[in-house]
């Protein structure tokens, strides 16, 4: 079977060369690789519908391809599920493509390769020379494949051979109108508001003299077209050299576009598994975050514009490796037998993986550290790829100083595979990269860029309106202090986290969080000095608490490590530190600073694209092992969803699915599961974020004995909804009494189970006693009361009142959640309001008068009392006396004693 395809997210030229191709294999099927732009559906469904007929790759057997003919592209991770083809006994492979040649090529039988504008240029020779007949229709098609690729004959790709291919089909009787109908588009009104968007987002930076404008900007939904947006600005802006890094719809895109022949955006583009021209091109990332995308791309500019090839010289050869499958026992072994404490982990079984895809040669990274620690814990017998790192970057041969500099400076890792032609040929360590830039001074960062020609990138305004505007006159001044300490300390002084998120959201939040670039425990002491505080000193974490007299509480915390602001860059001076602080942080919405000092107070800190996340409601995190450095940042992202009516972006749902799949919570003994988890119980209606946790399968972490529950059943949902009901039915009643929600969802999650299931939860989360005891005494007593009051019809207020006396107010709210007969849920309800508010008109001063003397005898007469005045026994104060005198007759002082 003879198959023609073209590359993923198909374009005019690839859509025309496939037609092409067609009449030099009438024989072969038209089959997609994957989805086509937005206006080549439309110019299929409107012009093509009938005429060919595209097949998609799931309607073929792959293995049965014996002949494929591949256009427009030769990466093989551009042609999607067709690549599975690749691995077919005796397939021939002919290729026909137009873009410059890039490692990893596929290599063919038969290549037909130039570098021209287009490749339908090429069909278009080879049309011409075997003289085969091409109509108005099909000179059409064939014209816009051109067109487009060659921005109608104007890019810098542009070449004599595409000017006469589209006037030997212009003779043919290609029609211009057509063409102009599916190449030139207005914007619609969605499409300026993207636009306008843009154009805020856009940053400007200066590489080796060179202006590059760099928009990053973040969707909710898949826009088609938004080529034709980054187009526009372009031409309205007259941009040069443009990258927009666009997160739509849980994936980023790269769309590139140059004017000028210092910058060869395809080249930029192929670093992130894309392609295309010189002058145009474009990557999709499924993989990767805004942040990431955008700090990556930063890294390709420094490195293509700039190459200083070293790693050659730097890495140390042959590489020392383990295999993922060997066992960590092994590992200790042979780092020992060659005195190093980390190695990289390769794959024993190179090969493809089910896309087709290569697998990579390195799957990870194993330290020492690691190792002993696992050994330490009886698990030197497990596999080295179940504890290795394997976020792992590597380089080639020709890697430069700033690619190392930036993957073992700014990512930390600790060292660097240089991999050739798909073998490793060394390592580069962080003493390999010290050794350089301390032997070779004309290597030190500051003799490579100078911070002036690179300005810092983060988004920035002043929000000193918006503090004076929410925060109270005293606050004001807390901060202008803090600022000034930092002044005279010399040093920047930032609040951070969630008081700028919701700032923002224009939200209250009295929770403020300070960090200072420099000694924060010293800078805590003088402030506390300074404003009459008490202080308290973490040393370990470099943090520090001050209590004001009015009871606010400072939280200090010291940004402790630098950040390169570019590869082989000094630290950047102003904001350095905080970078990297505000990059550890939980989500994208929480990484935002602001500062305080005098000459810069109220200016926001915003590196990672913040404010568009916030505008766009959506929760993401900064990198891709966020929840591998904190697994409990996943009850957070739910919570914050859950409370701020955000969505988690499908990247980040990802990378949950992931995390949960890797047994991160194999140690949910950790008491900061359940301290996330109680935040969580304690929103407002807790009910959504518990089914959203059942989603990401995290039930049998939290509560693995529950195993009716692991997912949430018709009935499991239906209590929680109860349990909403009651809170909401007790907050309405306005009455003082506080409650914690959590109480009264845990004892809901844990209704339809012993009581042996709830001690070993709070046995697995280390709750204290006193509060493991308060647990289990409200479910015994409540799971009894319950079924005693929906046994019992008819029951009296006193009969009430003794059956519920003895729970919380979170009991009572889980005994009426879980109810089902409404009578009972009428007691709790009369019991609530009233019934427990009632007192006997005789007291205790009273019994002393008539002559009672204290003792227990007072307690079973109030109460005796008070259980007839519920029932309506008594009703006056001379009632009362009547049934004191008749149930307990005044003796002698003696034979009361």
């Amino acid at each position: 079977m003879r198959v023609i395809t073209t590359h993923i997210n198909a374009d005019f030229d690839g859509m025309a060369s496939m037609i092409a191709a067609k009449k030099l294999y009438p024989d072969a099927l038209l089959v997609f690789s994957g989805s086509q732009e937005k206006t080549l559906r439309e110019f299929i469904s409107q012009t093509l519908l009938y005429q060919y007929d595209f097949l998609k790759a799931k309607q073929i057997v792959l293995g049965n391809v014996t002949e494929l003919i591949v256009v427009d592209t030769r990466s093989s991770g551009r042609i999607g599920p067709l690549a599975a083809c690749l691995r077919n006994r005796g397939l021939s492979l002919h290729i026909y493509d137009h873009h410059p040649r890039s490692d990893g090529d596929m290599k063919g039988d038969l290549e037909v390769i130039r570098d021209v504008g287009s490749t339908m240029t090429l069909f278009a020779e080879i049309l011409q020379e075997k003289k085969l007949p091409v109509n108005e229709e099909e000179a059409t098609i064939f014209s816009l494949g051109i067109y487009e690729d060659t921005g109608s004959l104007t890019h810098l790709t542009t070449t004599p051979d595409d000017l006469r291919a589209a006037a030997w089909l212009l003779e043919k009787g290609a029609k211009l109108d057509v063409i102009s109908q599916f190449i030139s588009h207005d914007l619609t009104s969605h499409q300026v508001s993207y636009l306008n968007d843009l154009m805020k987002c856009a940053n400007r930076i200066i590489i080796q003299d060179i202006p590059v404008v760099i928009a990053p900007l973040s969707l909710p939904n898949y826009v088609d077209d938004f080529a034709l947006i980054v187009r526009r600005f372009m031409a309205m802006e007259n941009i040069d050299v443009l990258f927009t890094v666009v997160s739509m719809a849980g994936r980023t895109y790269l769309i590139a576009r140059s004017r000028i022949s210092d910058v060869n955006v395809g080249v930029i583009a192929r670093d992130f598994g894309g392609g295309g021209h010189a002058s145009a091109a474009s990557a999709t990332m499924k993989e990767m975050t805004l942040v990431e995308a955008h700090d990556q791309l930063i890294r390709s500019l420094h490195r293509h514009i700039r190459p200083q090839a070293i790693a050659r010289e730097m890495m140390t050869s042959p590489a020392k490796t383990a295999y993922g499958e060997s066992s960590l026992y092994e590992a200790q072994a042979r780092m020992t037998r060659y005195n190093i404490n980390a190695m990289p982990v390769i794959s024993s079984r190179p090969g493809y993986d089910k896309d087709g895809h290569n697998e990579p040669l390195i799957t990870g990274i194993i330290s020492r550290q690691v190792v002993e620690r696992a050994i330490k814990h009886d698990l030197g017998n497990l596999q080295v790829q179940d504890y290795m790192a394997t976020d792992v970057e590597v380089l080639s041969l020709n890697a430069t100083l700033a690619d190392i500099q930036e993957i073992i400076i700014e990512h930390r890792q600790r060292l660097i595979p240089i991999v050739h032609e798909g073998e490793l040929k060394g390592i580069i360590t962080r003493t390999d990269l010290l050794n350089r830039l301390v032997n070779d001074p004309s290597n030190l960062p500051r003799n490579l860029l100078h911070e002036a020609e690179y300005p810092s990138l983060e988004r920035s305004r002043n929000l000193t309106h918006l503090l004076v505007g929410f925060l109270s006159r005293d606050v004001i001044l807390l901060m202008q202090t803090i600022g000034e300490v930092a002044d005279e300390f010399s040093c920047n002084a930032f609040v951070v986290g969630g008081f700028v998120r919701d700032l923002l959201l224009k939200k209250p939040n009295m929770d403020l969080d300070f960090v200072v670039e420099g000694d924060g425990i010293t800078f805590a002491k003088k402030l506390a000095e300074r404003l009459g505080g008490r202080v308290r000193i973490h040393e370990r974490f470099g943090t520090a608490a001050i209590i004001l007299s009015s009871g606010l509480k400072l939280d200090i915390a010291t940004a402790r490590l630098e950040y390169y602001e570019y590869p082989a860059a000094l630290p950047t001076v102003e904001l350095s530190s905080i970078k990297l602080d505000l990059y550890r942080r939980d989500f994208t919405v929480n990484a935002m600073a602001i500062q305080l000092n005098p000459a810069h107070f109220g200016k926001l800190i915003d590196f990672f694209n913040s404010q568009n996340d916030l505008k766009q409601m959506a929760i993401k995190v900064l990198h891709n092992l966020s929840f591998v450095d904190d697994p409990t940042r996943i009850f957070r992202a739910v919570r914050f969803e859950n409370r701020m009516d955000f969505i988690i972006v499908k990247h980040t749902e990802r990378l949950i699915r992931n995390a949960v799949r890797m047994n991160l919570f194999g140690k949910a003994d950790d008491p900061r599961f359940f301290t996330e988890l109680k935040l969580l119980l304690n929103e407002e209606n807790a009910s959504p974020a518990l089914e959203r946790l059942a989603e990401f399968g995290l039930f049998a972490y939290l509560w693995p004995d529950l195993q009716p529950h692991l997912e949430m059943d018709r009935r499991f949902k239906h209590c929680l909804e109860q349990v909403q009901r009651s809170l909401s039915w007790f907050k309405l009643l306005y009455i003082s009494d506080e409650f914690e929600p959590w109480i009264v969802y845990l004892l809901a999650i844990m209704n339809r189970s012993p009581i042996k299931v709830l001690i070993n939860f709070c046995n697995r989360f280390q709750l204290p006693a006193k509060q493991k005891e308060f647990l289990i005494n409200e479910k015994n007593v409540a799971d009894k009361t319950v079924n005693f009051l929906s046994r019992r019809g008819g029951l009296k207020n006193s009969e009430i009142f003794t059956a519920l006396r003895a729970l919380s107010i979170e009991g009572l709210l889980y005994l009426m959640a879980v109810a089902r007969k409404s009578e009972v849920k009428k007691a709790v309800s009369s019991y609530v309001t009233s019934l427990r508010l009632e007192t006997p008109l005789l007291n205790g001063e009273d019994l002393k008068r008539l002559g009672y003397l204290p003792g227990p005898l007072f307690k079973e007469i109030i109460d005796s009392l008070l259980l007839a005045r519920l029932d309506g026994t008594t009703k006056s104060k001379k009632d009362e006396l009547e049934l004191l005198k008749e149930q307990y007759p005044l003796v002698p002082p003696t034979a009361q004693q």
